[in-house]
């Protein structure tokens, strides 16, 4: 995502420090002579800086006493001493969920950005949910629109790394009859199906070591940093023909096809959406380039498209349902 900042560090700006023995009055004089000051942080010898918000400074000492009891002593005394400090690297998102998730007294306050153990600066929580904002419209670029997986151009990135791997396996999964269902169901029905696939292959694909991506229309995209592919591969055929059962009215159920228009053209009886994964691994034969492996994958798709119903082909092998 060129141009836009993804670490919390990156939007961080200068924030003025104090040490805890500063008195009062002298972080008075700070708010007063710049009034969009939101806080300063407060600098100990040791342990996690503190935090002075505006807001709350004025709230201690505008109460009936505050002013006589705190102008003299150390701001030590009404400082945050335990604010939300963040490292340089840490992910905006990640740092903006830490930040929702304060107590309500405590939700925009300043968070502090430290480096190398030192503070480095502050976000205030406007140019933090900014931030934000900008990375999910970039992101939209990146995800397809209708399952919010990602989509050719990070797809394509993956598929660079691919060959550093030691070990991979790469799973192409497509829809079989996927058109003859959207002449049957229309396509908004269509459109359902194809959620629902992307959230089955969600529940077995989006784990560590695992990169799950839509190529578009009914096809699908998986990369394993491993070769255990064979179990969850299984358990996807059997989720899709469970699945897809609540996609049919009784009766083409029943029937186990859909009167529609074949390749030729004639009307006929179409069978029932099933699924296809096709499974390139580096497990018996190595590949120096991602032409070789987009080759290989279509050759064994085509080899498991032309049998009926759900299956898994590696290589020349077969696992139905």
């Amino acid at each position: 995502m060129n141009g836009i900042f993804t670490q919390i560090g990156e939007i961080a700006e200068a924030i003025p420090t104090v040490t805890p023995e500063t008195r009062c009055d002298t972080v008075y004089q700070l708010f007063k002579q710049n009034a969009k000051l939101e806080g300063v942080a407060v600098v100990g010898a040791k342990g996690s800086p503190a935090l002075m918000m505006r807001t709350l400074f004025f709230q201690q000492i505008g109460t009936q006493y505050g002013y006589n009891l705190y102008m003299g002593r150390a701001i030590g005394l009404v400082m945050n001493s335990e604010p939300l400090v963040v490292d340089y690297a840490e992910q905006i998102t990640d740092v903006s969920i830490q930040a929702m998730n304060r107590n309500e007294e405590e939700l925009y306050d300043l968070v502090l950005v430290t480096s190398a153990g030192g503070l480095m600066g502050a976000v205030s929580i406007r140019r933090l949910l900014l931030a934000v904002a900008d990375i999910r419209a970039e992101m939209a670029i990146f995800l397809n629109p209708l399952t919010g997986l990602p989509g050719n151009r990070i797809i394509d990135e993956r598929l660079q790394q691919l060959l550093r791997l030691d070990e991979f396996s790469v799973l192409y999964i497509d829809l079989d009859h996927f058109k003859s269902y959207n002449d049957s169901y229309g396509f908004k029905m269509g459109d359902q199906l194809i959620q629902a696939t992307a959230n089955l292959l969600r529940k077995h694909f989006m784990f560590p070591d695992t990169f799950l991506g839509h190529i578009g229309g009914d096809d699908f995209i998986t990369i394993l940093h491993h070769h255990n592919f064979r179990e969850i591969g299984e358990q996807v055929l059997a989720g899709f023909e469970q699945m897809k059962r609540e996609f049919y009215n009784p009766d083409d159920l029943s029937n186990d096809y859909v009167l529609g228009e074949g390749r030729s053209g004639t009307l006929g009886r179409i069978p029932l959406v099933s699924v296809s994964i096709a499974v390139v691994s580096n497990m018996l034969r190595k590949y120096e380039k991602i032409e070789d492996i987009i080759s290989e994958a279509t050759r064994i798709k085509k080899i498991c498209k032309s049998v009926s119903g759900s299956m898994m082909c590696v290589n020349e092998e077969r696992v139905e349902q």
